[in-house]
């Protein structure tokens, strides 16, 4: 008898069809699967003969022909258990085969039945939602909260095998389930840290401020202890909050890389800081079936790479083409996946190997000839594609142990709304909506100089015998600190305080 289930498959963060075939037929006992399977797939034969038995239902014992299609794909990952144990006893004739043609069904399946969690669910649930008539998903119980936040499909968690068929044979007996998407966001929109509580630091902040207003990267360097690392994880707070849709994007990334939030869907923006030993496949994001790195799970909030020297330098490379595209192909024999990593890249490091060449308090170890070495780990191409690079220095007594507290992080936060505002208003018809991303035309038409701002630049640009690109740099920055003043000209303040954001420009 022949029976036949309907389950997704995932290539990258994408999901595709997958109709699974079983013909149980006379025969020696044997069970048979094709359809370009992986190797979880493959052992998904000995854990759903012992879920059959251990849930009270009788395994074949006639030959079992098990097909993954379409076969030219390979399949991975063992979602496809619970659907190929509902098909099997559906072939044998111990359950109705006609509710499987009602269902998507997705689930790992344990010796005893229980059903496990399993990854991907949120891209699948999105792929379902789009393109297919039939609304109603198997899930197991554990994948509930993400599925949920998609109210166009009807959830059914399912804990067991014989739950899943319980629930099959009567669904009018359950309700499916449904999640509230904005008492989610209200839930865990609130961010633990907050810029009140960084003390000093006015020239880093106001920094920060302008490259989280325009979508510039910024480079902070200073010696240890100056707090370079307490700033960077709290500028998501000062970023606007995350939309719906943005939301969606970020959950479905982290989902299909086996990292799904508990509470269902993410909503603040994340923060991604890898250790400097990453390899390239873990930032950029690899494997025989390409899986999302680090810069694509820091999509749409901060990739903070701290000792960027540290780095492997062929990694940082591989930053290069996102930090200019936001997104990512990654291409393997298998297949190629293309993953979205449009973030802002925010670095730090020390000024020399010793860290004290700019400290006032303390002497340096090191040689000139040590620190340009130091500096020269990062390459050229990478520091142009750094907006703002700034100097800081350690904080004083005085300011440590003062008692007021710093800017909160819902002041500077307004602030920086009012200039996307104005950006996309700016950018409606240019498929943009950050200063930082602007083209030359773009910089010819917007970024209007006054007389004494142009005169500025070009002695800035002589004097310091700044590039071609850190002359456009300079020119975003420009416009994104015009923008927060609410100012449509470039004023000759707007660009000395862009230079003091070029440090690197002026000493290497």
């Amino acid at each position: 008898m022949l029976a036949k289930a309907l389950s997704y498959g995932l290539n990258g963060i994408d999901a595709y069809l997958i109709e699974i075939e079983i013909d149980v037929g006379r025969g020696l006992p044997s069970i048979n699967l094709v359809g370009l399977a992986d190797t979880a797939i493959r052992e998904s034969k000995e854990r759903v003969k012992s879920a059959i038995k251990n849930s009270g239902y009788k395994w074949p014992s006639g030959r079992i022909t098990i097909n993954l299609a379409p076969s030219d794909i390979k399949k991975e990952g063992a979602s496809f258990d619970l659907p190929i144990a509902l098909g099997i006893l559906a072939a044998s004739g111990q359950i109705p085969s006609e509710p499987l043609n009602d269902y998507f069904i997705l689930g790992e399946l344990s010796l005893d039945g229980s059903l496990r969690a399993v990854q991907g669910v949120l891209p699948i649930m999105i792929c379902i939602s789009e393109k297919e008539s039939i609304n109603n998903v198997l899930i197991p119980v554990q994948n509930s909260a993400e599925a949920g936040v998609i109210s166009a499909l009807n959830t059914w968690p399912a804990g067991t095998l014989k739950e899943t068929i319980a629930l099959l044979n009567e669904p009018s007996r359950s309700a499916p389930y449904t999640e509230d998407i904005n008492a989610l966001f209200s839930r865990n929109s609130a961010y633990e840290h907050d810029f009140q509580e960084v003390k000093g630091q006015h020239f880093a902040k106001r920094a920060i401020e302008i490259a989280v207003a325009g979508g510039h990267n910024l480079l902070m360097i200073g010696p240890p202890g100056g707090g370079k690392t307490m700033l960077a994880k709290r500028i998501p707070t000062v970023m606007p909050d995350l939309s719906l849709p943005e939301a969606l994007e970020i959950t479905k990334i982290y989902s299909s890389a086996g990292l799904p939030p508990s509470q269902g869907i993410i909503a603040q923006r994340p923060f991604r800081s890898p250790h400097h030993d990453i390899s390239d496949s873990a930032l950029i994001g690899g494997g025989c079936i390409p899986k999302p790195g680090e810069i694509s799970l820091a999509h749409h909030g901060v990739l903070f790479m701290d000792e960027l020297p540290e780095f492997n330098r062929n990694t940082l490379e591989t930053l290069r083409q996102p930090l200019e595209d936001g997104y990512v192909c990654v291409s393997r024999a298998a297949r190629s996946s293309v993953f979205p990593s449009s973030f802002m890249f925010v670095a730090a490091m020390n000024p020399c190997p010793c860290g004290y060449y700019t400290d006032p308090r303390r002497n340096c170890r090191c040689s000139p000839s040590k620190i340009e070495r130091y500096a020269g780990k990062i390459s050229g191409p990478l520091l142009d594609r750094i907006d703002i690079h700034i100097e800081m220095q350690p904080l004083s007594f005085e300011e440590l142990s003062g008692k007021g507290d710093g800017e909160p992080s819902a002041s500077i936060k307004e602030r920086v709304n009012l200039a996307r505002k104005i950006q996309a208003e700016r950018f409606k018809d240019e498929h943009i909506l950050l200063n930082a991303r602007m083209n030359n035309r773009q910089l010819k038409r917007f970024c209007m100089l006054s007389a004494e701002a142009g005169s500025l630049l070009e002695k800035a640009m002589k004097e310091l015998r700044l590039s071609a690109r850190a002359y456009s740099k300079i020119l975003k920055v420009s416009r994104t600190i015009a923008d927060l003043s609410g100012r449509e000209t470039i004023l000759p303040g707007d660009i000395a305080e862009t230079v003091q954001y070029r440090n690197l420009d002026k000493q290497w």
